[in-house]
């Protein structure tokens, strides 16, 4: 097989040589209302035709890359006074698998339980190259059935202007979760 970004014969997707030079994750952070962060990996115009493999059927293979990469080494990093559990947004699969799921699988560690199926959105609403007042007319009306008066972390694949996180964090407030902060792989505005 061949590399996907730099064409090299490979056993992965994406080549050793290519994770390492071209898919070292920087920290980003960005606030989103007071005191409410996202932290990102990657800027989005270096990661736009990877995201966008979300289509594709061996799109999951690149997701598993760039989560171990990014959420992976958070994960190792991260320490907490109690448990924190990972919540995906909407890891419903629309299409081959759930990239907001394989990003969550790879948060597990001895401070974060990902748990899945617990956020949904009941309106399937696509926002790519919609604007901030379309995406606050058509809100994606989350359910949120899992345990209350946790603390959470919010993941998602992409940040754009952050009306899913913030619609989701409400959400989550109403079972009086508290929402610690947010990751994505990606800001579109770095």
């Amino acid at each position: 097989m061949r590399c996907i970004t730099c064409q090299n014969l490979s056993f992965w997707i994406i080549c050793k040589d290519c994770q390492k030079n071209l898919l070292e994750p920087t920290f980003n952070k960005r606030e989103l209302e007071k005191d409410f962060f996202v932290y990102s990996f990657y800027p989005y115009e270096d990661l736009k035709l990877l995201l966008n493999t979300k289509y594709e059927f061996f799109g999951d293979k690149i997701f598993n890359i760039l989560a171990k990469l990014s959420l992976g080494k958070f994960a190792d990093n991260f320490e907490f006074s109690t448990l924190v559990y990972a919540i995906p947004i909407d890891d419903h699969t629309r299409h081959e698998f759930s990239q907001t799921a394989i990003l969550t699988k790879k948060l597990k560690s001895k401070y974060i339980l990902p748990v899945f199926n617990t956020l949904k959105a009941t309106k399937i609403i696509k926002y790519a190259g919609k604007d901030l007042e379309f995406r606050k007319k058509n809100k994606r009306d989350f359910l949120y059935n899992g345990k209350e008066k946790i603390k959470v972390i919010l993941v998602d694949d992409l940040v754009t202007t952050g009306s899913t996180l913030l619609e989701a964090k409400k959400v989550l407030e109403q079972s009086n979760c508290e929402v610690l902060f947010a990751l994505t792989i990606s800001d579109a505005r770095i």
